[in-house]
């Protein structure tokens, strides 16, 4: 087995969409690509402008739909896998949704809850807080989760990741097992390449780890208390939540990061410690 390859001409920023394109699209064509990230991201079925009538409107007709996504088709936002299929979101579709139309997403209290809840009782048990971080982004997000400090690092989620049809073929699989078992020889650099309150999104071939060109990644560095740096990642179908896992890794940073969020925990421990995550 080979090791990781990262691009050497990578500088871990994400490609912007130029403003000339952003102009290109109308707020028609942005509502249709909206929509169709957010089925396929549900579905991972290729979407139609009559599936799109159906559900969405718009005030337009099928046929107008169909015209709309052939347009962002040509602009390269949009692919038809076959001739009679539906169509899904392309590498640059999908960045021009997490720059220019993804909302912001808090996390709802409850799921904050869950987090600090696992974490308080988990913490009292000794278990390491950086295996404990990847396995409950893992349980939240359904896709790899990933976790470490320079010397320790864990990786959960490897069965959420089997049951997506982009992860059937069994060469996928393997590339992706084979990325893990040299993850730690690349994340010197993944951390000296990112800032602390970074949070990077690389989308397809976006991916500075080449072999995972197939797959999105979330990933940011974190600051225990005691200053050292480490590192949280989500890796996935490049139809995988974007709002949810960065708002994930977010607040996941903040827990991991200072005694002021476990005396947080403390005080809201009565309402909290019947909450329960299962693995």
């Amino acid at each position: 087995m080979s090791a990781n390859r990262i691009d050497e001409g990578s500088t871990f920023g994400c490609p912007k969409v130029e403003p000339s394109s952003r102009t290109m699209l109308t707020n028609r064509q942005k509502r249709i690509l909206s929509a169709v990230v957010k089925e396929y991201t549900e579905t991972a079925v290729p979407i139609g402008s009559k599936h799109l009538a159906g559900k969405y409107g718009f005030n337009l007709s099928p046929a107008t739909i169909r015209a709309e996504m052939n347009e962002l088709e040509n602009k390269g936002y949009l692919f038809q896998p076959h001739t009679s299929a539906g169509r899904i979101p392309t590498d640059k579709g999908y960045r021009y949704f997490v720059e220019e139309i993804m909302p912001d997403r808090e996390l709802s209290r409850a799921e904050q809850k869950k987090l600090q809840a696992e974490l308080l009782k988990l913490k009292a048990k000794n278990t390491r807080l950086a295996r404990t971080a990847a396995k409950l982004l893992a349980s939240l997000s359904g896709n790899l989760a990933i976790s470490g400090l320079k010397d320790e690092f864990y990786d959960f989620g490897m069965r959420e990741l089997l049951d997506e049809p982009e992860f059937q073929e069994i060469d996928d699989l393997c590339r992706l097992a084979e990325t893990l078992d040299f993850i730690d020889e690349r994340v010197d650099r993944l951390i000296k390449n990112l800032k602390d309150d970074e949070v990077k999104i690389f989308i397809g071939k976006e991916n500075p780890i080449k072999e995972i060109s197939n797959c999105s990644m979330v990933i940011s560095p974190y600051r225990t208390k005691s200053g050292e740096k480490g590192i949280l990642a989500l890796i996935g179908p490049k139809r995988m939540k974007y709002a949810k896992n960065k708002s994930l890794i977010e607040y996941m940073k903040k827990l991991l990061g200072g005694a002021a969020v476990i005396a947080i925990i403390f005080t809201n421990y009565e309402s909290i410690t019947n909450i329960r995550i299962h693995f």
